[in-house]
């Protein structure tokens, strides 16, 4: 299966302390994960991860990207109405280490016009593939934004992903606080249909599933 780190490495998130990694300042009496899936919507995938969440009670973020909004406005509107966080995850799903800063940003801009034009103002975003530079990150967060990054990557968008062994290590290194980033993808579709129930089984009973909050 190869190493894979499915949590960032110890001094990550004191290397980059304006991004959020991992909430530590929870007032939940109850210990809480936070559920996140980026790349949707998509009509089939996120439909079927709606209803997953809805069997255990969870809630959740969608990162969104603005193409697929204008294409499947119907599924945004069935995330919010299920009490579910959406953010922003650029219009094109554009690596920001190879962009423009300029051209970063607006991509970033069309995608909350267009959450906007269907009544979702967020300041919640996630950049694709983590990838940002620090002067895009630093523009984005004086325009307001939360740069939300994870504490838990699944893998779940790789097809050759050992799926028991992903889902033991999972469950082990999942902490209160915690971020863990799924994707509502085609592309990760049968790994995560199969993951997320499993996890939830899993964690259901020792943690809540909460949404993030515009103010993290």
């Amino acid at each position: 299966m190869g190493m894979r780190v499915f949590q960032i490495p110890k001094g990550f998130s004191t290397l980059f302390p304006n991004m959020l990694w991992r909430k530590t300042d929870s007032n939940h009496s109850q210990p809480t994960l936070y559920l996140t899936f980026d790349d949707g919507p998509d009509p089939e995938v996120t439909l079927q991860v709606l209803e997953i969440l809805k069997n255990f009670n969870a809630h959740a973020t969608f990162f969104v990207v603005g193409e697929n909004v204008l294409k499947h406005p119907e599924v945004i509107e069935k995330i919010k109405d299920a009490g579910h966080s959406i953010g922003n995850h650029t219009h094109n799903h554009i690596k920001g280490w190879n962009s423009n800063n300029h051209i970063y940003i607006e991509n970033v801009q069309q995608c909350s016009d267009v959450l906007s034009n269907i009544g979702i103002d967020t300041k919640l975003f996630r950049p694709p593939y983590g990838r940002i530079k620090p002067k895009q990150s630093h523009l984005l967060r004086e325009m307001g934004h939360v740069i939300c990054m994870w504490d838990i990557l699944t893998y779940d968008y790789d097809k050759s992903l050992d799926l028991a062994h992903a889902v033991d290590k999972i469950e082990r290194l999942a902490r209160t606080g915690s971020l863990v980033v799924f994707h509502d993808s085609q592309k990760s579709k049968n790994q995560t249909l199969k993951m997320l129930p499993e996890l939830l089984q899993r964690w259901s009973g020792k943690f809540t599933f909460k949404p993030l909050a515009e103010h993290v």
